[in-house]
Parts: C-alpha cells; sequence; structure tokens
C-alpha cells in the first residue's frame, strides 16, 4: 500500500468511529465471488418466500458490479446496537411482546444512512471519488461483503459474526470508484467449530443444515415479512415473539464479547418497544400504531401485521382476560387480522379449560 492509500485509509477509519460506526474495513468490489452463486441456489430452492425483490434483483444483487459497473471498493462498517438485557430473558412473560433487540430503540435505516452520508462527504472532500451509500434497502450482500472486509465471518445462522461486537451490529456499505484493495485486512476464518447452538435453539427449524437458513420458517420472515397469514404449524413456536426474533443470536457464545460500550446511543431501547403489554398492542387501530411506532423500524409492517402478530401471541399466552378484544377482532375488516384472532380465542378456550365459550 502506498502512503497517501494508507494514510486515507487510516484517516477514513478514524472518521468512521468519530461517526458511531464500531466496525471499519475494505474490500475490492471483486470480494465474496462466490456468494452470488450461493444466493441463486437459495433463491432456487424458494426458501425467500414472499420476498420476491429478492428474485427480480439477483442479478444486481449478486455483486458489486452487477449493480455499479463502475465500482473498484467497497467500504463495508458495522454500527452495534447490543443489547443491556437477556433477549430471551421475556419467554417467561407471556402477556407480554417480544420485540427483537434490532427494532426496540431508533430506525437504524435512518441512523446508519446519515452517519455513511457524512463519511461519504468527507470522502469526496478527501478523495475525489464517484461513490454510492446502502443500508440494507438496496440489492446489497452486506453480510458477505462484510466478511470479505474482515469485519466477522457468517456464522453457522448465517448472520456476520465478530470478536468484538458479536451479532448484534447493523451493517452498511459504501461503494466508491477509489482503487483501495490493497487496504483490505485479511478476512476471519470461521470460528464456529462445532458448536450449533444456534441451529438448535431455533424455534421453527429454520436451518435446515449449518449455513443455511429456509426464510419460510423463520420467525423474523413470519413476522414481518410475511403479509398473509402465518402458516398454523408455526403458530405455537411463535410464543410471544411478535416482531422478529433473536433466538439464535442470544444463544451464540461470541456474543458474550459484545460490548454495551460500543453501542450507539441511538438504539438504546424506548420503555414502551422493551416489553409491550399484547392487551394494548391488540387495542391499536392505525393513528395509534403510526403514533407508537413513530422513527422505530417496525413502522414499515403496519397495523394489521402487528395485530395479527400480537393475537398469535395472545392465543399463546394462556390469558383468558384477552378472549373480549380477540372476539371483536376477529370481526376486524382485515381478513388476516380476523383469521389469526378467531384462532386465537380457539386456542385460549382449549389451553384455559375455565374460559366461558
Amino acid at each position: 500500500m502506498t502512503a497517501g492509500k494508507h494514510d486515507l485509509y487510516e484517516s477514513l477509519a478514524r472518521k468512521a468511529e468519530e461517526l458511531g460506526f464500531c466496525a471499519f474495513g475494505v474490500a475490492p468490489a471483486s470480494a465474496a465471488p462466490e456468494s452470488g452463486r450461493r444466493l441463486r441456489e437459495w433463491l432456487a430452492s424458494g426458501a425467500h418466500g414472499d420476498m420476491l425483490w429478492m428474485a427480480e434483483t439477483a442479478d444486481r444483487r449478486a455483486s458489486p458490479a452487477g449493480l455499479w459497473p463502475d465500482v473498484r471498493s467497497v467500504i463495508a462498517l458495522g454500527m452495534s446496537y447490543a443489547p443491556s438485557a437477556d433477549p430471551l430473558a421475556l419467554a417467561a412473560r407471556p402477556d407480554l411482546g417480544r420485540i427483537s433487540v434490532y427494532a426496540q430503540g431508533g430506525d437504524y435505516h435512518d441512523v446508519v444512512k446519515k452517519a455513511l452520508k457524512a463519511l461519504a462527504r468527507w470522502l469526496v472532500e478527501a478523495a475525489a471519488c464517484e461513490l454510492k451509500v446502502f443500508v440494507d434497502t438496496a440489492p446489497v450482500m452486506e453480510k458477505p461483503l462484510a466478511a470479505a472486509a474482515g469485519l466477522g465471518w457468517q456464522g453457522k445462522h448465517t448472520n456476520l459474526v465478530s470478536r468484538s461486537d458479536g451479532s448484534w451490529l447493523f451493517l452498511g456499505a459504501i461503494y466508491t470508484t477509489l482503487e483501495l484493495p490493497e487496504a483490505a485486512p485479511k478476512p476471519h476464518a470461521v470460528h464456529c467449530g462445532t458448536c450449533r447452538a444456534c441451529l438448535d435453539a431455533c424455534p421453527t427449524q429454520a436451518f435446515p443444515a449449518p449455513f443455511r437458513l429456509d426464510a419460510r420458517r423463520c420467525i423474523s420472515y413470519l413476522t414481518i415479512e410475511h403479509k398473509g397469514p402465518i402458516p398454523e404449524e408455526f403458530r405455537e413456536a411463535i410464543g410471544n415473539r411478535i416482531y422478529g426474533c433473536d433466538d439464535c443470536l442470544a444463544v451464540c457464545p461470541w456474543n458474550r464479547f459484545a460490548a454495551t460500550a460500543r453501542r450507539h446511543q441511538a438504539f438504546l431501547p424506548r420503555a414502551e418497544l422493551a416489553a409491550p403489554a399484547l392487551a394494548d398492542l391488540l387495542a391499536l387501530d392505525d393513528a395509534a400504531f403510526r403514533q407508537v411506532f413513530a422513527g422505530s423500524p417496525i413502522k414499515r409492517i403496519g397495523r394489521n401485521r402487528m395485530v395479527r402478530n400480537a393475537a398469535i401471541a395472545a392465543g399463546n399466552s394462556g390469558k383468558a382476560e384477552l378472549v373480549p378484544v380477540l372476539e371483536r377482532l376477529a370481526a376486524d375488516e382485515d381478513p388476516v387480522v380476523a383469521e389469526a384472532s378467531a384462532w386465537a380465542v380457539q386456542r385460549l378456550r382449549a389451553l384455559t379449560p375455565g374460559c366461558a365459550d
């Protein structure tokens, strides 16, 4: 690496840290060539479920050049949302809804993108170049690119694992015309060993094999991306999870090393999202939903999917006092909400024999 490029790399890393990123690395745009093949195999198996955009954008997603032919280097960045509390603690509170750790604070799309844009402006001033910034919504293979840039490795649960931050990282990427391939750190080896804690912890057996995820069985997919009725075979296993699932991450031994001191303050949990009462969620109308989840990534799923999820959690709760509100929701104008609520009423009556018909 020339002195100029080394100085730019070091300055870029410092600026990224100033902007709240705890993980930084650079990889050539040609990195992770096998990710495109794996993506197409995954799509061919149908494991993406209703996420049709994955197939529609496959050619652009398969490699950085497929999205932007002029890209030469990828700057991979991570921002920590490491939790202070045990993500599995609310499993013992069936009257409360469990929201995935990443969605309990500010919307990462807004927070990460703002920091990415600030870093991009700095880079353009420091070194004339063209660039594009991405966080989650574009057809970008963030995890394999982050692994190629040395941020960590993809674990058996398919998520990125970092020695210092575990799997609690929001990933962003900057594609640039700068030639910085020699600045890339060596990618990590896979340090999962014989451990299969993440695979065994999955409530719905969404991992047909290590390093393979069937989204159609994943609670995160079912509660967030899936728009229709949740298949009955998964409803009991969902328990009181109403938005996402942290089980495979929470049991990973590497997450013991994730320091909350590195967490971005924007992702501190909001009180109303850390342990919401199912009764309150079932009472939401559209206006109340927008008010409660303003500034949260949860707002994207809308009231109907949230109430659908809460109804299924209520059906698993054993709380007979939720039957009246569920009976009202069984007549909801949204047929998916109505069906989930009717199922929940039947299940509660089966679970609580004293519950009157």
